[in-house]
């Protein structure tokens, strides 16, 4: 599956240490997998975390909705598609499509909205030249 412009693909294996006892995925390593997904978008945009924290910016996730449709097991090849979904001055919001990557069965969708703060923890406005690289992308799921 290509990405387009607008929504990233990134994937990897289920790791041992990702699952529970019933053998499935744990489900608060979902929210990991999403900071990683969205962390890789951004940087495939043209921003990264990093560059922003040097600009005195941070983005600190305010709300976040998991919908888990099915399970992930140990050494599965996990595949997430991540949009942006909304853009405000002051908030972010990403989307995301989780799904077992050899089959296209998707496991969980997900949307995160992230406040813009600068280094003190005030609400802040993102740059224009940032916001110019994140397009807001229509939904490729249904949330």
């Amino acid at each position: 599956m290509e990405a387009s412009h607008d929504v990233s693909i990134t994937e990897w294996r289920v790791n041992y240490s990702e699952t529970d006892q019933m053998g499935v995925v744990y489900h608060a390593r979902y929210l990991v997998w999403l900071d990683r997904a969205r962390t890789e978008h951004l940087r495939r945009t043209g921003v990264s975390y990093a560059d922003l924290e040097r600009r005195g910016l941070r983005l600190a996730v305010g709300e976040a909705r998991i919908r888990y449709r099915q399970p992930a097991r140990y050494d599965d090849l996990i595949r997430i598609r991540c949009w942006v979904r909304d853009l405000a001055s002051r908030r972010l919001t990403f989307g995301y499509a989780v799904e077992h990557a050899e089959s296209g069965r998707l496991l969980a969708t997900a949307e995160t909205s992230l406040m813009v703060l600068d280094a003190d923890f005030k609400w802040t406005r993102l740059p224009a030249e940032v916001v110019d690289r994140l397009p807001v992308s229509p939904d490729p799921v249904r949330l």
